[in-house]
């Protein structure tokens, strides 16, 4: 959820592209939302900045929200792309209000940041409107800029969006029309400089080399950036509690670890690359470990999920070279959806990508193990088995080492207005002191 990206494209069909190819040499680009074909981006930037006239929470904006997020929950919709349905339940009225609840109070006044520019990653199609959404929500104009290998997903997303648009009452298209542009672009300097000087906050979802590169384009001296670069994420799981759950429970685990890690082939930034196992015994970490991949292996089959065979030998190559080096002391498949690796010790843990439907395993004799474990570029922790007050210590001791979420097993792609540790509706607006 890089955000919730990182890591190799999505496979897969669509694109977002219009009729007609953007010829970035020429600062153009295609206006893919609200529907404009091939647009000069200093066109596109003297609409945007004409408009104007949103607040934090405009019911305007609140309204066609919803009626996208209703959209989105449709059955038709939600089958082809179940991805879309936790898109659409976190753009309910409730969800949103909770949201505006977050940010107001205080004896300043909040104001909308201005024009933000979003650049989200191709490989985790629903990161954009998660930002979008939100930046919208706190009155922001917007331009999100999706790469023409963003996939069937995010096409889906922006045909709801143009439904949205044409079904929803004339005000509200009005002002959403007037400040809120999805355009499409392959790599050009030029329209990435010329979004980047006209913005007040440049949003980066992407890799390190995408931050880098982004970062090569001045900002206005006011403006700032806000960048979710690289990061990785693993699981801890008590092997006590794992051995004493119900079938049912453990089925249910699986179930949820597995749609953290197999949606956009494990390589959202929060899908899990190792499973920490841990208990004083050895033996209860071994047995929870084999109970778990013979758990998740059904799980799998049972969801329907699948590997090609490029990635099944990609991720042969990546685990027997594990071995090689000395890593890993064990290498299992089952069949090409899933392979388990049980490392020669914690400190081994990889934090690259090995191909989807690849973990790690490694124990420890306590949660506070981690402590010294730990990098920066760790962002969420699912887990099972251990208690709030537990969780909380480790936290404590962590001090900032790493670590920015620690969610049960299932919710690792759930998207929060908190992310990577940055509460992003503050991000997206500007306090106003106002003194009697």
């Amino acid at each position: 959820m890089t955000g919730l990206g990182g890591g190799p494209p999505v496979r897969g069909g669509g694109r977002v592209r219009s009729a007609v190819a953007a010829d970035p040499a020429e600062g153009t680009l295609d206006l893919v939302f609200p529907a404009g074909g091939r647009v000069p981006v200093t066109r596109l930037l003297g609409e945007v900045a004409g408009a104007g006239g949103l607040g934090v929470g405009d019911e305007r904006v609140r309204d066609f929200l919803g009626a996208f997020g209703r959209r989105l929950l449709s059955p038709a919709l939600a089958r082809r792309h179940p991805e879309l349905a936790s898109l659409g339940f976190f753009l309910r009225p409730g969800e949103l209000a909770r949201v505006l609840d977050g940010v107001r109070g205080g004896q300043s006044v909040r104001v909308p940041r201005g024009l933000v520019f979003h650049i989200p990653p191709a490989n985790v199609d629903t990161v954009f409107a998660y930002s979008w959404a939100l930046s919208a929500l706190m009155g922001n104009r917007n331009v999100v800029r999706l790469s023409p290998r963003a996939g069937a997903v995010a096409s889906a997303i922006v045909r709801a969006l143009r439904e949205t648009l044409d079904a929803c009452d004339p005000e509200v298209a009005g002002a959403v029309a007037a400040t809120q542009r999805i355009v499409s672009y392959d790599r050009s300097d030029t329209v990435t400089a010329a979004l980047s000087a006209a913005c007040d906050l440049r949003v980066v979802w992407g890799g390190d080399r995408t931050v880098r590169e982004v970062r090569r384009h001045p900002l206005a001296p006011h403006a700032r950036d806000l960048a979710f670069p690289d990061r990785s994420s693993f699981t801890v799981v008590l092997a006590p509690a794992w051995l004493a759950a119900p079938p049912a429970t453990r089925e249910a685990v699986a179930d949820g670890f597995a749609n953290d890690s197999y949606w956009f082939d494990q390589a959202a930034c929060s899908s899990p690359r190792t499973v920490f196992w841990v208990g004083s015994r050895a033996a209860d970490c071994d047995a929870a470990r084999d109970d778990f991949t013979s758990c998740l292996a059904l799980a799998v089959s049972r969801r329907g999920w699948t590997v090609d065979a490029a990635m099944a030998v990609e991720k042969r190559v990546a685990t027997y070279g594990l071995a090689a080096d000395g890593a890993a002391r064990s290498v299992g498949f089952h069949g090409n959806a899933l392979a388990s690796v049980v490392l020669a010790g914690a400190e081994a843990a990889p934090r690259r990508w090995l191909g989807a439907g690849t973990f790690a395993h490694a124990r420890l004799g306590s949660l506070a193990e981690l402590a010294g474990l730990v990098e920066r570029k760790d962002q969420t922790m699912t887990h099972f088995g251990f208690s709030r007050g537990e969780l909380e210590e480790l936290a404590g001791v962590l001090a900032g080492r790493g670590v920015d979420r620690m969610v049960p097993i299932g919710s690792a792609l759930s998207f929060h207005r908190v992310w990577d540790g940055v509460d992003l509706p503050a991000e997206f607006t500007r306090l106003v002191t106002v003194l009697p």
